[in-house]
């Protein structure tokens, strides 16, 4: 009986078996197409990706250098050295104390000797720091005096000499005279010098709007800053919010960080604690310090 049963399994119709053939067919052609078509994905190419891709290392290279630009020393005048700084150009803490008793009694190192003299640092880190010092120009224009020599004797000597005038007396007409300079420029020189009370650096002329790097250039050749010039000093520890934002380096939104700087932390005992106030004109800092009084 059971083997009936089982052979039962296996009788098929006419149009069963023809219907197996076609599905074997089908199972058939589908292992071929499967054998011999390729199936990968085609992938597409993009020329501008590619471009990019090329110019990767380009890139990178580019980043490299820009951060090491960024990390390089800039110029700096070594009066202002704060405790920060002089950790990282590798001065002692009792190097950077000397500094700052010393500038605590209102004085400045005027050469990198002083600067030695004062701090006490080796002559290996004098070396390496002092190519970055930045003098005022009219500390340098001090040591061109007086290393002045007489050439009268020579071949130069029949070169006409340029005179060089003090820029705080210089007028209208000595402006006018400079290549570059007309009118209007020079009337807003004596604007600015009077604004200000008289400059004490010609690195102010780049705060005169119209000046371009070589007009400045031609003027550095014929004036310079013979001498300060005498200052109405403001009084950085009692002058009013109104009275500081007169001031042309100040403003108003510096001048009320420093009314509430003041305020909380109290007086200013020099330079040092003016630029650490946020927003503060650290470049300038130099120059700004000789028109307040502490």
């Amino acid at each position: 009986m059971a083997v009936n049963t089982i052979k039962d399994y296996f009788k098929f119709t006419r149009e069963q078996r023809k219907g197996l053939m076609i599905l074997f067919g089908i199972i058939v052609t589908l292992q071929l197409v499967y054998y011999f078509v390729d199936f990968n994905v085609i992938q597409k190419k993009y020329p501008d990706k590619e471009k990019w891709l090329s110019l990767q290392s380009e890139i990178d290279i580019a980043k490299f250098e820009s951060s090491n630009k960024s990390s390089r020393t800039h110029s700096f005048n070594p009066n202002f050295i704060s405790d920060y700084k002089g950790y990282k150009l590798g001065m002692s803490v009792q190097e950077i104390d000397r500094l700052l008793a010393f500038r605590k009694n209102n004085k400045f190192v005027n050469s990198a000797k002083e600067f030695q003299d004062v701090t006490k640092v080796s002559d290996s880190l004098l070396n390496i720091i002092a190519p970055y010092f930045k003098f005022p120009d009219w500390v340098n224009r001090k040591k061109d005096f007086k290393e002045y020599k007489d050439f009268s004797n020579t071949a130069f000597a029949k070169k006409e000499k340029i005179v060089q005038t003090d820029i705080n007396l210089a007028t209208k007409e000595d402006l006018i005279k400079i290549f570059g300079i007309g009118e209007a420029i020079s009337v807003r020189i004596l604007n600015q010098k009077e604004k200000l009370g008289g400059f004490v650096s010609m690195e102010q002329l780049k705060d005169v709007w119209g000046l371009s790097p070589e007009v400045i250039i031609n003027l550095n050749t014929h004036f310079a800053i013979t001498k300060l010039p005498n200052l109405n000093k403001i009084d950085i520890n009692n002058a009013s919010l109104k009275e500081l934002s007169r001031f042309f380096y100040f403003k108003y939104d510096l001048a009320k960080q420093i009314v509430k700087y003041r305020s909380m932390n109290g007086d200013f005992k020099n330079i040092e604690d003016l630029i650490k106030i946020n927003g503060f004109p650290v470049e300038k800092a130099n120059f700004i310090a000789l028109y307040l009084d502490f």
